[in-house]
């Protein structure tokens, strides 16, 4: 693999972009200068100060079909520093791994798409690529959901998703659903809680009723039982005052045979149901943030492209399957125009890597994944 590929990956890595920083603007900024080295003009689309998405159009003015690539500028947080072997922002090499937060999910397949419409543009590729690179996909989807309501995606022919793995190829997956829960009750010392209203045992009722309130939802049958799970729970502040609030939080994984629709249904009737049971306290539900499932098309051009692209370069047929974890695509399928998707990711010849601590992907596959990339659009548009 060229060096400069490498290095061009070290660099987005010692970029902090994770949720909790939210500095994408500097992963931005990074590919812009890349880009703009090869000739190549793009555009920030700010969703926030310090946030910025990014925009480049290869042959704007060619006629014909318009192929997106996407990936997202953010991170996850690396939580404990001191669990990691290696600075999460610097870069490290040991053999064919190269370490980093980002480094699997997904600053290698960004790096990957980027290097690709540069090489395409240094051999001549006639045709229309957009590359949209976006903030807070970790959390809230917020530059895509912007990127499509101010069009971006309402002229693509397909849209090539820069992650999603390398061990299968994925034709569609399911949403993602996050929500809150807030009991409300009523102060008091603890040695008289007949004068108050404990706002976790509230909660709790909450946390027992829905361990089984999705137990005959419809299984959607390439991913099995609906997934449901209580992430953080916070309540209480001194251990001798009863306390009159907390607060829960969750995720589910809605599928195309239980909708996100029918999630909301369910929690929030469950919150109203206890609520009005008779007994002291109330609670409210909260929806977050609500990604729709990305319908299975294993048989569309794109997918059939890009399985063809990875058979040219790594000399195999990947299966193909749907699957539950969420992308950007939540987001831009939601434009009023249709337009096929397919995924594809560098990682490893291990585990899945994404969001773990000593985070690492392969440097073979993250130079076939910019091979792959490149035929992909080669063929496309053949």
């Amino acid at each position: 693999m060229m060096s400069d590929d490498i290095e061009f990956l070290k660099d987005l890595i010692r970029i902090d972009s994770s949720t909790a920083n939210g500095n994408e603007t500097a992963v931005a900024k990074l590919i812009q200068a890349k880009l703009a080295s090869a000739g190549i003009d793009s555009k920030l689309v700010e969703y926030a100060p310090g946030r910025d998405s990014l925009v480049a159009d290869l042959n704007p003015d060619a006629p014909g079909p318009i192929l997106g690539f996407t990936g997202h500028e953010d991170v996850v947080n690396p939580g404990d520093l001191d669990t990691w072997t290696h600075n999460p922002y610097e870069p490290y090499i040991d053999g064919d791994k190269l370490y980093g937060r980002g480094a699997a999910d997904m600053k290698s397949g960004l790096a990957g798409l980027v290097l690709t419409l540069i090489r395409l543009k240094k051999a001549g590729f006639p045709h229309h690529v957009r590359l949209l690179a976006t903030v807070g996909e970790e959390y809230g989807a917020y530059g895509a959901k912007q990127l499509t309501e101010l069009g971006y995606v309402d002229d693509l022919s397909a849209l090539l998703v820069g992650e999603g793995g390398d061990k299968t190829l994925k034709t569609g997956h399911g949403g993602s659903y996050n929500y809150k829960i807030i009991s409300r009750g009523k102060s008091a010392h603890s040695s008289r809680p007949d004068l108050g209203i404990n706002a976790i045992e509230k909660l709790a009722d909450f946390i027992t009723e829905e361990r089984h309130l999705f137990d005959d939802a419809p299984q959607y049958p390439a991913l099995g039982p609906f997934v449901h799970t209580i992430t953080i729970i916070n309540g209480g502040k001194q251990v001798n005052t009863l306390p009159d609030y907390a607060e829960l939080r969750g995720n589910a994984r809605p599928t195309p045979a239980f909708l996100n629709a029918e999630v909301t249904k369910r929690l929030q009737g469950l919150a109203e149901k206890l609520t009005n049971n008779g007994q002291p306290g109330s609670l409210e539900f909260h929806l977050i943030h609500s990604f729709i499932p990305v319908n299975d098309n294993p048989d569309s051009k794109a997918i059939n492209t890009l399985s063809d692209a990875v058979e040219q370069v790594r000399g195999v047929k990947l299966e193909r399957e749907f699957t539950n974890g969420a992308t950007d695509a939540s987001e831009f399928v939601k434009s009023p125009h249709h337009f096929d998707v397919a995924w594809y990711g560098p990682t490893n010849d291990g585990e899945n890597q994404s969001h773990k601590v000593n985070e690492y992907v392969s440097i073979k596959h993250y130079e076939d994944a910019i091979n792959i990339y490149e035929e992909f659009a080669k063929r496309y548009f053949a």
